[in-house]
């Protein structure tokens, strides 16, 4: 149960980080209320997931998948550029993950 709940904080903190995008440094309410809402959705779903998952392993995967889909949304979706630094990037954030996975952070 733990990891459905993570999962939910993942999809609530990108929710919430596309909407940061859109929200024109907060000077629009409805997507400014969507960041909001998004991350206290997010960390409430996180501190739920603590209560199972150890820390390391749930902030590490909580982090790592959020910054992974928040670069691809922003390469697909946001026009942003593909570059090989970038993919770069992603590949080492998934990677460390899950070295912290298996290297002991259970």
């Amino acid at each position: 149960m733990g990891y459905v709940l993570l999962a939910g904080a993942i999809a609530a903190e990108v929710a919430a980080t596309t909407a940061m995008k859109y929200s024109e440094g907060f000077s629009r309410l409805w997507p400014s209320l969507i960041t909001v809402t998004g991350y206290v959705i997010a960390f409430a779903l996180l501190a739920q997931t603590l209560k199972t998952v150890q820390i390391g392993t749930a902030y590490a995967i909580w982090a790592g998948a959020g910054t992974a889909v928040i670069a691809a949304i922003g390469m697909i979706f946001l026009g942003e550029g593909l570059s090989p630094a970038k993919i770069a990037g992603i590949v080492f954030v998934i990677g460390g993950v899950v070295l912290l996975n298996l290297g002991g952070a259970h």
